[in-house]
């Protein structure tokens, strides 16, 4: 018996990393958000488009608390509609988060030397595995969620800024949820998240490594479309 409820709290915490991994997926990726496009915009007043410049650690908050509003009011819709979640998911991802950036890091010693060509088509795979496999588990964080920023720290001479924050959850749990972003023109954008210290970079670099090494970038990439790879940022 003891064995069985050890197991379901595994499972239930492996749950609540998985929803927590996505929540922090969506907003980081809303963190630089130039606009949102709602599933019914025609049908509902266009959202004000929030701030791209400033500092990265007000961006965050300012956005951060936005999509996870929109994540709470459209939740029963989302619930209902798949599809119409899968929009919101993709417009996210599409819109705002450095996927060739946060591809080539992926890649590591298997991006030296690849062409554009093979980094993009490795980067898009990705970042679509993530949108098919986390997008649901967004349904799942509890409501009231709370974004609270605690610093905002400049790395590499202020090329790259990390910003801490905690998911305050509605019996007041914290977990702390860090963004690494860097500048692209005049705009912030998010290449890794990092829950509770684990870097989804550095997780994916490692599910990645023996794959890549024994097939390569072209065909990891097939397999990710396929399904028959998935990315999987939280164990």
């Amino acid at each position: 018996m003891k064995r069985n409820q050890t197991a379901v709290r595994v499972s239930q915490a492996g749950l609540l990393r998985q929803a927590l991994a996505a929540s922090a997926l969506a907003v980081a990726l809303a963190a630089a958000a130039p606009s949102i496009v709602h599933a019914q915009a025609a049908a509902k007043p266009a959202a004000a488009a929030p701030a791209t410049q400033g500092q990265p650690s007000q961006l965050v908050l300012t956005n951060a608390t936005r999509i996870v509003s929109t994540l709470e009011k459209r939740r029963d819709e989302f619930t209902k509609n798949r599809g119409a979640l899968d929009k919101f998911v993709a417009t996210e991802f599409n819109q705002m988060f450095d996927r060739e950036y946060a591809g080539r890091l992926v890649l590591g010693r298997h991006g030296r030397g690849a062409s554009d060509a093979d980094v993009k088509l490795f980067s898009d795979a990705l970042a679509d595995s993530l949108m098919s496999r986390y997008g649901s588990a967004l349904l799942s964080f509890d409501k009231g969620l709370k974004i609270r920023v605690k610093s905002e720290e400049p790395l590499r001479n202020g090329a790259i800024v990390r910003v801490k924050s905690d998911f305050v959850r509605a019996n007041g749990q914290a977990t702390p949820v860090d963004y690494l972003m860097r500048k692209t023109g005049a705009n912030w954008q998010v290449f890794d998240v990092l829950v509770e210290g684990v870097s989804f970079v550095q997780t994916f670099r490692q599910q990645f490594d023996g794959p890549l090494q024994a097939k390569g970038i072209k065909q990891v990439a097939a397999d990710l479309r396929a399904g028959k790879m998935t990315a999987q940022a939280s164990q």
